[in-house]
C-alpha cells in the first residue's frame, strides 16, 4: 500500500518535471522573430547587445543573426521588437506554468 502511493508521488513529480520542461521549449520557439532578413532570439542577450549598441552610438550596427548571418540592423527597432516579443512571451509563459503548478 505505501508502496503504492510513494510510486504515484514519484510518477506525478516525473510528469510534472516533463510538463515543465516542454511548456520552456514552447516558448523558447516564441521567441524567435524575423526581423530586416534575419531571425532573431528575444531575449535579455538580444536587448542588452542592442542597448549597448546604442549607448556607444552604434544606430545601424552590423548583428549576427540566429543563423550566423551578419545583418545590418536599426538597433532602436530590434530591441523594441526584442522587448515586445520576450515580455509577451513570459507573461503568457507565466500564466501556464501557474496552471501548472497548481495541477500539482
Amino acid at each position: 500500500m505505501e508502496t503504492d502511493l510513494l510510486e504515484t508521488n514519484i510518477k506525478r513529480r516525473f510528469d510534472h518535471t516533463i510538463a515543465k520542461q516542454n511548456l520552456k521549449e514552447k516558448y523558447a520557439s516564441r521567441m524567435l522573430f524575423a526581423y530586416s532578413g534575419g531571425m532573431w532570439q528575444a531575449g535579455p542577450e538580444l536587448i542588452t547587445h542592442c542597448n549597448l549598441c546604442l549607448a556607444h552610438g552604434h544606430f545601424n550596427p552590423v548583428l549576427e543573426d540566429q543563423h550566423g548571418n551578419p545583418v545590418q540592423v536599426d538597433a532602436e527597432k530590434l530591441k523594441t521588437q526584442a522587448q515586445e516579443r520576450w515580455q509577451e512571451q513570459m507573461n503568457a509563459w507565466f500564466v501556464e506554468f501557474e496552471s501548472l503548478r497548481s495541477q500539482r
